[in-house]
């Protein structure tokens, strides 16, 4: 069990990925101060990303003043085409897929149509500026060019009350009701970012997470539930399930019928989870292989008493999956094999084109980050949720706000809404660990990522392989994914799946308009592009579930009587959902 009371176990690291220094100056710790100060302000980016950024990026620009003094002349075409659409010509420019700031038809009519003409074309020219000098650090110019994005969406003329077509009609027709309701919710919605109470829709053990089962472990990091069977017998093989700590658990177990969970049992699998805790300011020193060890092969050992030795068909869930691809390989090394099968959702290995959220992970930023955290010893879920929030501003943040505060509209409350709002924190050593040795050294791509001193291959790792990634995946892009096929020559099946991160991932059977392509690779055989692959890959309508049970039946034994509920050393200790879920 984990000790809270003794120094976390190190971190088998990369040569690259260096501890933060374990002792430091009283005028370190002020400089720590201010850096957790200048954090509120700046949305816990680094100021010195930034001006580094831009420094670099007006550096270049100064230096070619001919390209400079030639957007001069972009600029007057943009005018031209402006002009040319006032007086009754076509459209100069569309919005691009995925841009519905515009889409209401009140926008298509004069004057507000040539309103987002204007705005569009000025926004066109203005990223051209930001991606027009050479020679600019190629991070550096996705940071301006975040920085201006974020700029032009709070500057849309969508999101000004006198300004938006929709809001106008809506208070013509309500008599103002509609900001009056707008307030209530904005008040509301600040009452549960400073904590206040806010009734729930959904209660957990209840509506959510209820699959029945008993918590049969707990240690200081996480409880393992084993689900109720539900058939007459199940597959010998038991399917343990490693979910990020990043969101809890039940993401994979939402209301009945949108549950993974409850619909994995229903089949005729034994399915056992892992419930992380909520860190709190005590938690500060444990380490991402404190999540392997006390976590995932605390897990398998449990399993393995409850289900007589029975090789297991471990699953992991966004960066519940890389580490678990980590644990794989080190069992791999160690030949270990308990496993029977690696199934990984949403889960990236290698973090060369990792999206958006890597625009930030430099070495400054992570200081910063590492002192930000160091006043509370976690990062807590509104500062990680705002991250996110920023990488699809237009939908997670201003279209919400139009909608909510101007508009005065609620939305109905739904599952997955519930579980996004309940948010968790990350141990402070864990997450600079886990950013900085996978993330910006991509130490377990590369062969460099030590586990108990030796580097893992994940090219060890014998085990049929079933990938599942998101067409829309902001968070773990499913290219990303993909790089999986590089690493490891294996029997490999992939899934491209339509939807998000995780609406792609929550796609129960009988869902409308979900579709899905799937191929397998076989161990040593030729591996195709992530374009190629697309390419000549058909998509098929419904649920990717249907298929992914069908591949564990096919590396499953004769169906068996279910296993006990627990075992000695792992009796219940309560009924599921458990107490750490229930940490706020």
């Amino acid at each position: 069990m984990l000790d809270m009371s003794k120094p976390a176990l190190p971190l088998a690291q990369s040569p690259d990925a260096s501890a933060s220094p374990p002792h430091r100056t009283a005028d370190a710790n002020l400089d720590r101060m201010l850096h957790a100060w200048q954090s509120r302000y700046t949305g816990g980016r680094s100021p010195s990303t930034l001006a580094l950024a831009f420094l670099d990026w007006a550096a270049h620009a100064a230096n070619e003043p001919f390209q400079t003094a030639a957007l001069g002349e972009k600029a007057l075409a943009q005018w031209r085409r402006l002009a040319e659409a006032a007086m009754g010509g076509e459209k100069a420019i569309a919005p691009k897929p995925g841009d519905h700031r515009f889409a209401h038809p009140a926008w298509s009519k004069p004057p507000y149509d040539l309103l987002v003409q204007s705005v569009l074309l000025a926004e066109e020219w203005c990223l051209n500026v930001v991606n027009s000098p050479g020679g600019v650090d190629a991070a550096n110019r996705r940071i301006v060019a975040f920085q201006a994005r974020q700029w032009l969406d709070l500057m849309s003329p969508s999101n000004a009350p006198w300004l938006n077509p929709e809001v106008i009609e809506a208070t013509r027709a309500s008599g103002g009701a509609n900001l009056a309701a707008g307030l209530r919710n904005f008040l509301r919605d600040q009452a549960a970012a400073q904590g206040g109470v806010v009734p729930k829709d959904f209660v957990l053990g209840v509506d959510l997470a209820a699959t029945p089962g008993k918590v049969v472990f707990r240690n200081a990091l996480m409880e393992l539930i084993q689900y109720a069977p539900t058939t007459a017998s199940v597959g010998p093989e038991p399917v343990l399930i490693v979910p990020a700590w990043i969101m809890k658990y039940y993401i994979l177990d939402l209301s009945p019928g949108n549950s993974l969970i409850h619909w994995l049992v229903g089949q005729g699998r034994t399915v056992f989870a892992i419930s992380w805790r909520n860190p709190g300011a005590e938690m500060r020193d444990t380490s991402l292989d404190d999540y392997r060890t006390e976590g995932v092969m605390a897990a398998i050992d449990a399993v393995e008493a409850i289900c007589g030795n029975a090789k297991i068909h471990a699953t992991g869930y966004c960066l519940g999956g890389t580490l678990l691809t980590i644990a794989a390989a080190a069992m791999a090394r160690d030949k270990d094999d308990r496993l029977a099968s690696l199934s990984l959702f949403a889960s990236q290995t290698d973090f060369t084109e990792a999206g958006a959220l890597q625009m930030f992970i430099t070495e400054d930023q992570l200081n910063f980050l590492d002192d930000m955290m160091e006043t509370k010893g976690y990062l807590t879920s509104a500062q990680m949720g705002g991250a996110f929030q920023m990488l699809r501003a237009n939908d997670l943040v201003w279209s919400h706000a139009i909608r909510a505060y101007l508009l005065g509209e609620q939305d109905a409350p739904f599952d997955l809404m519930s579980w996004d709002a309940d948010g968790t924190r990350l141990p402070a050593r864990m997450h600079i660990e886990y950013l900085r040795s996978l993330y910006l050294h991509n130490a377990l791509a590369e062969g460099r990522f030590l586990v108990a001193g030796h580097a893992l291959a994940l090219d060890d790792i014998r085990l049929p392989m079933f990938l599942v990634s998101t067409e829309r995946d902001y968070v773990a892009p499913w290219r990303s994914v993909f790089k999986l096929h590089y690493l490891n020559d294996g029997e490999l099946t992939f899934v491209l799946t339509s939807g998000g991160h995780n609406a792609g991932i929550v796609s129960e059977p009988g869902h409308p308009r979900r579709h899905f392509r799937i191929r397998v690779r076989d161990a040593g055989a030729r591996t195709l592009g992530p374009d190629e692959w697309e390419r000549d890959t058909a998509p098929r309508d419904g649920s990717w579930w249907l298929q992914w049970e069908a591949w564990l039946d096919s590396r499953s034994g004769r169906r068996i009587d279910p296993p006990p509920m627990g075992a000695t050393g792992f009796m219940p200790l309560c009924d599921a959902p458990g107490k750490y879920v229930l940490e706020g």
